[in-house]
């Protein structure tokens, strides 16, 4: 298992109230490929610097850090582009927690 890093921006238009809801299933999605969670950080909702779509023109991002086998990444890749609530995704390999560093 490798830990990973994975940011989000979620199409929400207006409907954070439903974000956990979001962020559950994402949680979900996580698990059912072998992953695990360790956080999950919400940095709110931020005006993209340049608009690739006219009706979207801000993103709630989301950063999730877990831990999941290699292969599993790919196939939350392809599913997560195909969830409208999802405009885009990245997963980047995160750095050891710093306590383990030590």
């Amino acid at each position: 298992m490798k830990r990973y890093e994975g940011l989000f921006i979620l199409n929400t238009a207006g409907q954070e109230e439903g974000l956990n809801e979001i962020l559950d299933r994402i949680t979900g999605e996580i698990k059912a490929v072998g992953g695990r969670v360790e956080t999950i950080q919400k940095m709110g909702r931020h005006s993209f610097a340049r608009v690739a779509n006219r009706k979207v023109t801000s993103g709630f991002y989301v950063n999730f850090i877990f831990e999941a086998p290699p292969e599993a990444i790919a196939q939350l890749r392809n599913k997560f582009a195909l969830w409208e609530e999802v405009f885009r995704v990245m997963f980047t390999l995160a750095q050891a927690p710093a306590a383990a560093a030590a």
